[in-house]
Order: C-alpha cells, then structure tokens, then sequence
C-alpha cells in the first residue's frame, strides 16, 4: 500500500470515528455540508436574476406606453420602472467575476461610461474620449454610421444591430446596449453639473405627431422621434433577451445548464472559491474602486454609475446589499418572500467563531455607512463628486474604507480562495 493510499485511508477511518462520535455523543449542531453553501448559492442567483427578469418586462411594458402615448405621466412611468430595475439587478451583480454566464454579456446589460454622443443629439460642450470616433454618431438622427472605412446601415434598429455596435471601433464607451442606454433615452444629459437634479429629456422627443417633434428643446424631424422610439423599445427588448438566458442558466431541475456544473460537477473549492471571488472583485476593484474612487479622484458627473437620473446612491447600496445575500444566503424576493438557508456565514462561524462575528459586524458597518449616503443622496446632495461638499464627500470616502477593512478575509476564507485578501 503507497503512503498516499494510506494516509487516504487513515483520513476516512477518522472520518467515520467523528460522525460516529456525533451521533452517539451528546447532540449538538450538525456540522454545516459545504455542498448545502453551494446549492444554496444558486439558489439565489435563479432569485434574483428572476426579479430582475420580471422588473424588465415591467420596465418594457412602461417603455411600450411611452413610445406609444407619450406624455409626462408616461414618461414619468417609465423612469419610476427604470429606477424599480435597478433594485433587483444590481444584488445580481455579486454573482460576476468568476460565473462565466454571468460575465458573458455583462457589458451588454450594464456597460459605462458610455460616450451617449453614439446614440443621440448631445451639448455643444459635450466631453467625451479622445479619439473615439463614433463618440458623436448619433445614430437616431443618421440611419448610416461611418466609423474609419467602415459603414454601418442602421436604418433598421434591431436587438442584435444594437449589441454589434458595442465597442465600435475598439472604443470601450461605444455602449449601444444596456440599463445605461435605456437610461439615457428616458433622461438625457443631466446639465446640472455637480448640483442636484438629474436628466431632463422631454417627452416631445417622443411625440409621435410630426409637428410635435423635438430633439430637447429643438424641433426635429418626425423620423428622430420614431427612430428614438425603436431603438428604446429595441434595447429594451435585449435586456429582456439576456435576462431570459441568466435565468434558464441558473434554473433548478436541469440536467445541462450552468447551475446543474455549478452545483454538481465543480469541485467543492472551486465552487467556493468563484463565490468568494464574486464578492471580492465587487467589493475592491468595482465598487470600492471604478465606481467610488474614479468618481471622487476626476470630479466628473460622467464617472457616476447611474449619472443620467442620479439613481447612482441606490446602485451602489443594492451592490453591497447583494454582497451581503451572498455571505448570509438569504435574499429577499421582489414580492416580499425569503430565499433563505445554508451559508457562508454559518460555514465560516463553524472554522472559527470570533473571526466570522468579526467579519459579519464589519460587513454590517459597511451597509450602513452606504445607507447613509443613500439618506444624505435623497435630500439632494451629490455626494459623490462635488468638491464644494467636502463634509458630504468624507461619507463616500469612509463608505470606501469601510468595504475595503470588511474585505479582509478570515484565515479560513483564505483557505477557499487563495490569493483574493
């Protein structure tokens, strides 16, 4: 018998000893079955990738009135449906880096900053990236793109048309697609700089009658308005699509998607390991880093995550928030119903009691400094960028500090996924 056979035997003798103390000794706690974690896990990822499924169709429903009886109540709908969106599919967000279904088409759901020049009519005074040549296209008013030697016929606006433009010209902020798209044609540029306010696109930029026609504040051609209209209904439709696949991809109960490899062919550690990774790459590099430092550093209303409605308080909130559903493997549905069970949290306290309390009252401080700012947000302060708030800007900056020391993983979590403290 070789050393290694030997030593693999020795281990499931003790195996066997242990549970058979467990079960003949005094009853305590059944210890805490990594593949529960795991399927758990899943579990709430079908959740809410379905919630964020349902609030898109929601959204598209307000977008079909919109385009079909514009008005201000119309309009207004839509935004509120936009806004209810986000709420959903920004917990889901803890669910990339590592889940390659999920990190397939990210960029065609969630892409920014986007150049909004590509899509349609902008300021004179409009910023955007050196050497983007699509930066100014404005496809709703010329149906014909040219990018260098290239010409791109997009006199019909569809879904796929629409997810080939992204990153046109190896450009990254050529977003075409996405939640930030649809934001932009509900609210155009936000001109308030680094005061309160957000976009205020008109509903005439909808009108359907061509006398009632208008780019902002500029009458427009009847086409403009149509065209706006398609490519609204078009991206949204998209949305929809990839949210049909997320969902499929994580359902329960089937034999060859991602769930059933996730759950039953991946090794244990790996599983933890993309689930850890997960919440580690949100936590530093996304939102501690591209989204909140960026921001604070470039003083630049183009650098918030939701910048065309300032919904970017909220977005951040429901990130941390859907880090958190992760840790503690719960999650609380659209309509109010809890997906609860086995998690990570319970796992960790199991290794080592004092590290996960240490660990679940840093995550806790983290929430609620980001709900302080969503508090300080609602009463009209832009507190990510303006340099003339200096008091308002310490909140964020302390909202990054606090992500970054709840980040600081357990020796056990290191264990799991080595090399993301």
């Amino acid at each position: 018998m070789s050393q290694r056979v030997r030593i693999a035997a020795i281990g499931l003798i003790l195996a066997g000893v242990a549970a058979s103390l467990w079960w003949f000794g005094p009853r305590g706690p059944a210890p805490i079955e990594r593949t529960v974690v795991i399927k758990q896990y899943a579990s709430i990822a079908h959740a809410v990738f379905s919630d964020s499924l349902l609030a898109a169709r929601e959204l598209q429903g307000a977008v079909d009135q919109l385009t079909t009886h514009p008005g201000p109540k119309t309009l207004d709908a839509a935004r509120k449906a936009w806004r209810a969106a986000r709420v959903p599919y920004m917990q889901s967000e803890v669910f990339r880096f590592g889940n390659p279904p999920v990190d397939a088409n990210e960029g065609q759901r969630n892409a920014w900053p986007l150049d909004e020049g590509l899509i349609d009519y902008v300021e004179d005074d409009y910023v955007f990236e050196q050497g983007n040549r699509a930066a100014q296209a404005n496809l709703i008013a010329n149906p014909i793109l040219h990018v260098g030697n290239r010409e791109i016929d997009t006199t019909e606006i569809t879904p796929q048309k629409l997810a080939d433009l992204n990153e046109i010209g190896g450009s990254e902020p050529n977003v075409a697609t996405g939640y930030h798209t649809i934001e932009f044609l509900l609210w155009g540029q936000d001109l308030n700089g680094t005061n309160p306010g957000a976009g205020e696109r008109p509903y005439t930029d909808y009108a359907a009658a061509p006398e009632a026609c208008a780019d902002g504040k500029t009458s427009a051609p009847a086409a403009h308005c149509k065209r706006r209209a398609a490519y609204l209904e078009a991206v949204t439709q998209l949305l929809v699509n990839d949210l049909e696949t997320l969902v499929a991809e994580w359902a329960p109960d089937t034999a060859d998607n991602y769930r059933a490899k996730f759950v039953q062919a991946l090794p244990e550690d790996e599983a933890l390991c993309r689930m850890l990774f997960g919440m580690g790459s949100l936590t530093l590099g996304e939102l501690a880093g591209e989204r909140m430092k960026v921001a604070l550093i470039a003083h630049s209303t183009e650098d918030e995550h939701d910048c065309f409605s300032d919904n970017t308080h909220n977005s951040h909130y429901y990130d941390a928030l859907g880090i958190a559903n992760v840790y503690h493997g719960e999650y609380q549905r659209s309509d109010g119903s809890l997906v609860s069970g086995a998690n990570l949290e319970d796992l960790l306290a199991a290794a080592d009691e004092p590290a996960a309390a240490e660990f679940d009252a840093a995550l806790e401080s983290a929430l609620a400094d980001l709900n302080t700012l969503v508090n300080a947000a609602e009463k009209g302060e832009l507190i990510l960028i303006s340099s003339s708030r200096p008091a308002t800007r310490l909140v964020i900056k302390k909202c990054r500090r606090r992500l970054i020391r709840w980040w600081r993983l357990p020796g056990e979590l290191k264990a799991w996924a080595p090399g993301l403290a």
